[in-house]
């Protein structure tokens, strides 16, 4: 098909939803290739009508690492590009081409767009890069959770590659169960207690649960940690200790930790936004005003995983539209509420308050 052989592998489960969304995606491969884990329903059936080669093994204790390896020891030895994808993921046409294009001889990874999350309206959620495309020989999947390619083959691997014109799309299954992760994330932290990556996983787990204590308590362990330096991750620990305190109910740790958080990656929207959030909700107008204009004189998105998509959806905006009606700044109010409309047309409550504002300001 081209200039190399490139084979897509994958794990799955019960996704026949998605067999032929993918199967259709991936067509521009030389190979496709799934370890299925215990279906139980028509995913293994699809695939292979569609020209997939599905190998079916259980795979216990459940280890998403183990499956990973298991899947990439079916790819064959002749194979050049290696392109780890899920079912729920899908490239967008051409792929292939800008894949081949960009590649060379001795590469060990490639770099790609990846839009983890949609909005309700169809816009881009989060977005980060993503380097699950790889040469045959060297890599290993490590970690129970939240795996991650690990060089362990001889001498340095081969350079990244971006391939700015390759985008893949996650379109998730919602009502799937996250139940696994947090006991994989514990074990994960236990066999490398060194990690900082998966220690600030853990602690952001734990917020999800809310079990707050935990929270804390785990993401202060990861700020201590002499690897975790990273200043992007580290104020993201910050502001989920922040964002833990404030459940709690302590509001000056929680604004401490806030504060600390932009002080740590100044570059960056999300600690500004959500302390301009807390200073929304305590109508703290004029602390509301600074630190949105903060937020929004960053312009350029980082490639990172830690980019939300509130930060730089319609958030700043609103917030800041409304800090402005409320210290009497009418016309700057319905201009800034008129800019959060268009990153979310489809938001009566943001078009219920431009009509307030412009009427208010006499537009």
């Amino acid at each position: 098909m081209g200039n190399y052989k490139v084979c897509v592998y994958a794990i799955c489960k019960n996704e026949e939803q998605f067999a032929d969304r993918w199967m259709d995606s991936m067509s521009e491969a030389d190979l496709v290739l799934v370890l299925d884990t215990g279906s139980e329903d028509r995913t293994v059936e699809k695939l292979r009508d569609r020209g997939a080669k599905v190998t079916v093994e259980t795979v216990s204790p459940w280890r998403f690492d183990t499956a990973r390896n298991r899947s990439l020891e079916l790819v064959p030895e002749d194979t050049d590009i290696c392109v780890c994808t899920d079912l729920d993921e899908v490239f967008r046409p051409g792929w292939r081409e800008e894949l081949e294009r960009v590649w060379m001889p001795g590469a060990g990874q490639a770099a790609y767009r990846y839009t983890w999350s949609f909005n309700a309206d169809g816009s881009e959620g989060v977005v980060f890069w993503y380097e699950k495309i790889h040469a045959r020989h060297g890599y290993q999947w490590v970690h129970p959770v939240h795996e991650v390619l690990r060089w362990v083959g001889e001498g340095s691997p081969g350079p990244m590659v971006e391939a700015e014109r390759i985008q893949l799309d996650h379109h998730p299954d919602h009502q799937k169960s996250r139940s696994q992760y947090l006991p994989l994330l514990e074990l994960s932290v236990r066999e490398e207690p060194g990690d900082d990556r998966n220690v600030h996983y853990l602690g952001r787990e734990y917020m999800y649960r809310g079990r707050w204590d935990d929270c804390i308590r785990t993401l202060k362990e990861h700020l201590k940690m002499p690897t975790a330096v990273w200043r992007d991750e580290r104020a993201a620990s910050m502001r989920y200790i922040a964002r833990s305190y404030w459940e709690k109910g302590d509001i000056p740790q929680a604004r401490d930790w806030y504060l600390r958080a932009v002080t740590e990656a100044p570059h960056l929207r999300e600690p500004y936004v959500d302390l301009a959030l807390m200073l929304y909700r305590q109508e703290e107008w004029e602390g509301v005003l600074y630190f949105t204009a903060c937020a929004l004189a960053i312009t350029v998105r980082p490639k990172s995983y830690i980019c939300e998509a509130s930060a730089w959806g319609s958030l700043p905006h609103d917030l800041r539209a409304l800090a402005l009606y409320h210290t009497g700044a009418l016309r700057a109010a319905a201009d800034e509420a008129k800019r959060a409309l268009e990153l979310e047309p489809g938001n009566e409550r943001l078009k219920h308050n431009l009509e307030i504002m412009e009427q208010a300001a006499g537009q």
